[in-house]
């Protein structure tokens, strides 16, 4: 793996444009923007204050940029460097700020939650969605990008609300059966969301888009629950990652486990490949490294022999939210693998048995799994300072880094994006070998899913009503931890 030279970053801002041309970073209050195949700079933009966030229009033609101490976002154009726009929320403040699908309008939520901000971009009408609480995933936005699905907070319940995004008007409104909601998350082909409780409850509840309760599950109680949630692209499967180490994936037919992952300390199978991630240190011809040290680095993976323990980190007790269970998860986008992140130790695994997890022992452990690339055989990882590992099926190419994205070209080989975590600065490199294909998962007919709902049939129906309070008010004006499971 060939690096580039090290290019100057902040707070790991660093993202690839939907489009797969550019990379934006940010250093301090400056958002730079480079070409992908050249890595020259195209443009260099200048904010008000330390960018805290940044983010893509999904049409790659705007970059939202929010300073939450000043409670200001600055949005800018990549065709037209001389148009900016700049949002400023006074008094109410700024805590999260997000795009809307169609890459237009911009959702600012302000501090203690007390409502959300539509901007329009071409209108520039503002609209004010009031109660959205706060929690781990309250917004969600489905694929086709006609509907916003918002977790309520009002008189001590949890609620669930459907707005249509061309308006920001309320469709639906539906009371939730949690104790404290956690999150919410669409299904991809949009008929079904699934919600689920706080940690202290493990309790996942499928609902049909006008409010009927599917199925509930539960694994177990008096314990940890819940801690991530995924859906695999064809909606067939849902994944839950929970605080006892293992990830039950549930079908899309009985909402029945069909299958259960844990995460093994030792590996001893022969059958499993182990691959271990080895430096490779530039050196002169009479052993002594060169001085100054290079501005590229390479590295490697070596195949391991078994048994192989892999190292574990014992969660703190005397903090809060220690590093247990399953807390990241990232289906491959033919359905065929999963890639999950441990706190204490990681390995994605495979959803067909005729090929086993392959760990991967790295330098440093993963910090997690943003996303599996379009390419099944493409796995990013993130990894921090200490030892960790990773698993994955079929000889699938890993690297460890303090973070790590994938670019969206395919030939030669994909462009990635990695942040160091013992050097303050950004690596490109590119030319990833390609992992041998495999026989997908065979899918069932789309009209499989029957259960669910379809949105374009409520929107005309009477259906149940919501109350006015919440309806949008307008007017003109953004691999594991490796050591410890999961």
């Amino acid at each position: 793996m060939n690096f580039s030279e090290v290019f100057k970053l902040s707070s790991q801002l660093c993202k690839f444009s939907p489009d797969g041309k550019y990379l934006a970073s940010c250093v301090q209050y400056r958002l730079v923007v480079r070409d992908v195949d050249t890595l020259q700079i195209l443009q260099l933009y200048t904010c008000l204050d330390q960018i805290q966030h940044m983010e893509w229009s999904a049409d790659s033609r705007f970059i939202l940029c929010a300073m939450y101490k000043r409670g200001l976002v600055q949005v800018w154009s990549l065709e037209q460097p001389e148009w900016h726009c700049k949002i400023d929320e006074g008094s109410a403040g700024l805590v999260a700020s997000c795009w809307s699908p169609d890459g237009r309008h911009v959702l600012n939520t302000t501090e203690f939650h007390l409502r959300i901000t539509v901007w329009s971009l071409c209108t520039k009408s503002v609209s004010y969605i009031k109660y959205p609480k706060a929690c781990q995933q309250g917004i969600s936005f489905s694929r086709d990008g006609r509907y916003l699905a918002l977790a309520e907070r009002r008189d001590c319940k949890d609620y669930v609300s459907i707005f249509v995004c061309s308006d920001w008007q309320l469709l639906r409104h539906f009371e939730a059966d949690t104790q404290d909601l956690a999150g919410i998350e669409w299904a991809p082909n949009g008929c079904v969301l699934a919600a689920w409780d706080t940690c202290l409850e493990y309790k996942i509840l499928l609902y049909s888009l006008d409010g009927r309760l599917l199925s509930a599950y539960c694994a177990y109680e008096w314990s940890l629950g819940v801690k991530s949630v995924a859906w695999s692209p064809s909606s067939q499967f849902l994944a839950v990652g929970s605080y006892d180490g293992k990830v039950r994936v549930l079908n899309h037919v009985t909402w029945k486990v069909i299958t259960e992952f844990g995460h093994p300390a030792t590996i001893s199978d022969p059958k499993i490949v182990v691959y271990k991630e080895a430096e490779k240190s530039l050196q002169r011809a009479l052993g002594r490294p060169a001085c100054p040290p290079p501005r590229a680095a390479e590295s490697k993976y070596e195949i391991a022999s078994v048994p192989v323990s892999l190292q574990t980190v014992k969660p703190a007790t005397d903090r809060a939210n220690p590093r247990v269970g399953v807390g990241a998860l990232a289906f491959s986008s033919d359905n065929y693998f999963l890639a999950t992140r441990n706190g204490q130790c990681s390995s994605p695994t495979s959803l067909s048995t005729p090929f086993p997890p392959v760990p991967a022992t790295q330098t440093a452990p993963a910090r997690g799994v943003p996303h599996l690339s379009a390419e099944p055989a493409l796995l990013p990882t993130e990894a921090s300072r200490a030892r960790g590992f990773v698993s994955c099926s079929a000889q699938c190419p890993l690297l460890s880094a303090h973070s790590f994205l994938f670019g969206k070209d395919q030939d030669p080989g994909p462009t990635t994006a990695v942040t160091s975590s013992h050097k303050k600065g950004l690596y490109i490199f590119k030319g990833f070998k390609k992992a041998p294909k495999h026989t997908h998962v065979a899918e069932k007919p789309e009209g499989s899913m029957g259960r669910g709902t379809d949105l374009g049939a409520l929107r005309s129906s009477p259906g149940s009503s919501a109350p006015q309070s919440c309806l949008s008010d307008r007017r003109q004006v953004s691999v594991s931890e490796l050591g410890a499971g999961g």
